[in-house]
């Protein structure tokens, strides 16, 4: 049991790394901020269509399955709407606002992500010791590019450091949280997974067709490409069997 959630809160504190190594960037250009954007938009793509999709149909039914993948999207049009009416606009491209709400929505689609992955570590805890720490290690190395998904659009916003730490941090709790919850309901039905699984990929999804993709490409059409290539193969990689 304390092993497991140790395994686990290492993996989730790595988001926090991934926060640090955007911070230490000074005065990023506009290819940087294209690249790197696009940077997380394949690295949540590749985690949404190579891992959190094909899990979620596994773990449950088509209908759990559809219902979480339906439920993510709509929850972050929700809070998407919330946030832009509550906030002061000006045209995207100057408003610090913007990168602000589109960190939040960054940060809350991959606290709800590591919920889920927290389980899966909780998974494999179940079979093997062994293969619950792959799968921590995995996670972890996730993470780190996750939280420079977090960190980047706050700190164009105009973030201060220990704030854009702060956000990563409680994001980074969500994976530890994920597999106390993933101990619970795996004495019950694996099946609670599915719907977790397609919710978090439906969140990713709106994230990166409605805040990431387009916002890198404003930057820099072609290095928001090659940042996405490398995202998705970094994904790919990762993903591999070991």
């Amino acid at each position: 049991m304390e092993k497991i959630i140790i395994y686990s809160g290492l993996a989730g504190l790595a988001t926090c790394l991934g926060g640090l190594l955007v911070i230490w960037v000074r005065n990023p250009g506009e290819r940087f901020l294209a690249s790197t954007l696009g940077l997380a938009a394949g690295i949540m793509f590749g985690v949404t269509i190579l891992d959190l999709l094909p899990s979620a149909w596994i773990f449950g039914t088509p209908t759990k399955f559809f219902a979480g993948l339906g439920s993510g999207i709509l929850f972050m049009r929700l809070l998407d709407a919330i946030l832009t009416q509550t906030t002061p606009r000006l045209p995207r491209t100057r408003d610090p606002i913007h990168f602000l709400h589109m960190g939040y929505l960054v940060a809350i689609g991959i606290a709800l992500h590591d919920l889920p992955e927290g389980m899966a570590i909780a998974v494999g805890y179940e079979a093997t010791e062994e293969l619950g720490l792959i799968i921590a290690l995995a996670i972890a190395l996730h993470n780190i590019p996750e939280g420079m998904a977090i960190a980047l659009p706050l700190k164009i916003g105009g973030a201060k450091a220990k704030t854009i730490i702060f956000i990563a941090l409680l994001a980074s709790f969500c994976t530890p949280l994920g597999t106390l919850a993933g101990m619970v309901l795996i004495s019950f039905s694996r099946h609670f997974i599915s719907f977790l699984l397609a919710a978090a990929a439906g969140a990713m999804l709106y994230i990166v067709f409605a805040e990431l993709g387009p916002e890198s490409k404003r930057r820099h059409p072609n290095f928001a490409k090659l940042g996405a290539v490398l995202g998705m193969l970094l994904i790919g990689l990762l993903s591999l069997p070991v």
